[in-house]
């Protein structure tokens, strides 16, 4: 008599409804995937995965409370044999690659087809890493030379604000000579030809993020010969 294989138990964690129906009805239909818990934010994925204790995290990155790195990064630290799956809107290869080293051990893009899905499920369940080879392919043209320092970051996060050089400065308690020294860094490393374009490519990249509802300073534009 041959004893059934285990049901791989999956936590689905994304702040649509809508999203965590679909994956539900989909995993429904599969014998040996039971959808076991939901969470629409990072704090409750933690305390779910905590309770739950499933084979497979479904994680999206967007989260109304910490993102889904800094989620990754939390139930890894507690949990290291945790296998989480990126399931995502965003092809962004900054992102995926922080996800990677954060531990996900899976990437989807929420547009993939729904068969794509179940496979990622198994693979990863069997101690295999599924990255879709556009993705992979994407991550290794991208050399660890365009890496920006964590000093950069903010400076850009500034100016994606529309802060001035000497804004910039004095909420980072740095010279404007300072500031302009990582901006040609900045524009040298992701290949930009000013401060606009320096932002327009650090946000399709997954560097940053909208400022749109962070900025509290100023929200005009910097002019260009504030460079």
């Amino acid at each position: 008599m041959t004893v059934p294989n285990r049901v791989i138990t999956v936590l689905t964690v994304d702040d649509h409804p809508l999203v965590r129906e679909g994956l539900a009805t989909v995993i429904a239909n599969q014998p040996d995937i039971k959808v076991v818990a939901e969470a629409e934010c990072g704090r409750e994925a933690i305390e779910q995965f905590r309770t739950h204790r499933p084979d497979i995290t479904l994680m999206d990155l967007r989260l109304p409370d910490m993102n889904g790195i800094d989620a990754i990064t939390a139930i890894r630290s507690e949990f290291p044999a945790a296998r989480i799956i990126v399931l995502t809107t965003y092809n962004q290869d900054v992102q995926v690659s922080n996800a990677i080293k954060a531990g996900a051990q899976g990437f989807l893009l929420k547009t993939m087809p729904r068969n794509n899905l179940i496979e990622t499920i198994r693979a990863v369940h069997e101690g295999n890493r599924r990255i879709p080879s556009e993705v992979a392919v994407e991550l290794a043209e991208k050399s660890t030379q365009d890496e920006l320092t964590a000093r950069e970051i903010e400076v850009l996060r500034s100016v994606a604000a529309g802060n001035s050089n000497k804004v910039v400065a004095a909420s980072l308690s740095i010279t404007e000579d300072t500031v302009k020294w990582h901006m040609r860094g900045i524009l040298g490393k992701l290949g930009a030809t000013d401060r606009t374009h320096a932002v327009m490519i650090a946000l399709a990249r997954g560097f940053i993020e909208n400022p749109s509802t962070t900025s509290t300073t100023s929200t005009k534009t910097a002019p260009e010969s504030s460079r």
